[in-house]
């Protein structure tokens, strides 16, 4: 039985010194101060039945406010350690990133506290080439950069 199906795109531009790829770092207490293997390409679960590029593109949206438009090509689909499958899709856009406006969630925190708090899914977002993208990757999501770059020519 395959796991839940998360659906994400890998925004591209042309940088001063080649390809470069859009990462999302995640906001919230955890993932403070991480760098190394922390970031991730804009993607979320994708609803019961719903159209995966959709989804995809919605996600986009929620995590950072912004709309990718252009050619989607997709990505080979990868299976991340917990059973999650990610299918992604690569397209071109030259988007600033300055501004991240990201949906909120709510947790209590600091942990046994009492206290709810409410913090960014993502707190931001950077383009990145194949050396730093794949340092900054979580490791699950490695795959998918390979094959980005691949198809894109780096």
């Amino acid at each position: 039985m395959p796991g839940p199906a998360s659906a994400g795109l890998v925004a591209w531009r042309r940088g001063p010194d080649g390809p470069e790829v859009l990462l999302v770092h995640p906001g919230g207490p955890y993932w403070a101060g991480k760098e190394a293997q922390a970031w991730s390409i804009p993607k979320g679960l994708a609803d019961p039945g719903e159209d995966l590029l959709a989804a995809a593109r919605r996600e986009f949206h929620e995590e950072l406010g912004l709309e990718a438009k252009g050619d989607f090509v997709p990505l080979s689909p990868c299976r991340l350690a917990g059973g999650k499958v990610v299918h992604a899709w690569l397209v071109a856009a030259d988007l600033d990133v300055s501004c991240v406006r990201s949906n909120l969630f709510e947790m209590e925190w600091p942990p046994r506290s009492g206290r709810r708090q409410t913090f960014p899914e993502v707190d931001r977002a950077a383009y990145a080439g194949l050396a730093l993208a794949l340092e900054r990757i979580h490791k699950g999501q490695r795959q998918i950069l390979t094959e980005a770059f691949a198809r894109i020519g780096a």
